[in-house]
């Protein structure tokens, strides 16, 4: 049976929701900080991160990653993708959905058994399961 892998990240909060701010930490890597408010979350970035944007770099990593591992299993492992994950959220409702897309440069497969495959690793993917209560569309392409 494989070992347990846990990884773990943190936030320092001072303040109120609307006035306050925050520090998260990548803190099983130690290879990052950011700043998180509530304004760059509800009106726009401004310099500052999200938790909706953590949580589009976890799942553009791991589909990535399951998609890589479906097409090498199909005996056309990829030269390259490019994969993006965009989680949109509106205050007051909250994460309303998740868009993948993927271009891939994938010698000898065919735009079909592509599209097939995408959707297969989209339903693997641990990050896809994990956040499965929201809709996530996927736009997959050979580049």
């Amino acid at each position: 049976m494989p070992t347990p892998v846990v990884s773990t990240a943190s936030t320092v909060w001072t303040g109120d929701l609307f006035h306050g701010a925050g520090r998260t930490s990548l803190d099983s890597s130690g290879l990052a900080t950011f700043d998180v408010g509530w304004k760059s979350r509800s009106e726009g970035h401004e310099g500052q991160t999200t938790p909706e944007e953590l949580i589009a770099a976890a799942h553009a990593s791991c589909y990535a990653m399951a998609f890589s591992n479906e097409l090498a299993s199909n005996g056309t492992p990829p030269t390259q993708l490019d994969t993006k994950a965009a989680v949109t959220f509106v205050a007051g409702e909250g994460i309303t959905g998740i868009a993948l897309s993927v271009r891939g440069q994938v010698p000898g497969i065919s735009a079909e058994d592509f599209a097939r495959i995408a959707d297969a690793a989209k339903a693997g993917c641990p990050v896809s399961k994990a956040l499965a209560a929201v809709p996530i569309t996927l736009d997959a392409a050979l580049a």
